[in-house]
């Protein structure tokens, strides 16, 4: 395999008072001038999203709000990483957080889908949803609903030799118990995926 290294990045704040502060990243030093304002503007957009999320429709104050993130893979011409946003709103019994995630294929040039890191036709959808499945069963996790599958575009993460599937707050468990991961080894899923995409880059041994 080809020597990569990791890509630059620095980090970036929407300030709007010492209450409300969001922090990204944005990459630099990339010789890619397409790819990097494509990166940038991706983490950008993906942050301004967030924003208006949380502040929406609704009548109350915004008090607080933090946006950070977190660089999950920066390794094998494969870059993925989170937002979360916490927002506070006036006289809300507890803040609300939000996390969204984005991976890049630095060979490629684009930003992944989930669907993007498979082999044309595999049934992934029904894999992962049996992997996560017997997590559930395994760890204990109390669900506010059954657990059928995941949706085809499901909130993911790459981290070193792990596929990560999350949900958001609610959607699949209370409250208390935070946001549900759900680790994949990529072994597990190795006959799935595609060779040439990150995961297959990520899976390789030398």
């Amino acid at each position: 395999m080809p020597i990569s290294f990791p890509v630059s990045t620095i980090t970036r704040t929407f300030r709007f008072d010492p209450q409300k502060r969001v922090f990204y990243p944005q990459v630099e030093r990339m010789r890619n001038r397409q790819l990097l304002h494509l990166i940038n503007q991706s983490i950008i957009q993906q942050a301004q999203t967030l924003i208006s999320t949380q502040v929406g429709d609704s009548p109350s104050t915004v008090a607080e709000m933090l946006g950070h993130y977190e660089i999950k893979n920066n390794q094998r011409q494969v870059l993925s990483l989170t937002q979360s946003n916490y927002t506070y709103h006036d006289r809300a019994a507890h803040g609300n957080t939000i996390i969204k995630s984005l991976t890049f294929d630095l060979n490629r040039g684009r930003c992944c889908d989930l669907k993007d890191l498979f082999k044309p036709g595999s049934d992934y959808v029904k894999r992962l949803s049996i992997l996560i499945h017997e997590q559930i069963k395994v760890r204990d996790i109390g669900l506010i609903s059954d657990f059928t599958t995941i949706s085809p575009d499901q909130d993911f993460y790459v981290a070193d030799k792990t596929l990560v599937i999350y949900f958001q707050l609610y959607e699949l468990t209370p409250y208390v118990f935070g946001f549900p991961m759900f680790p994949i080894s990529l072994y597990d899923i190795q006959d799935i995926i595609d060779e040439n995409g990150p995961l297959g880059r990520l899976a390789t041994n030398n």
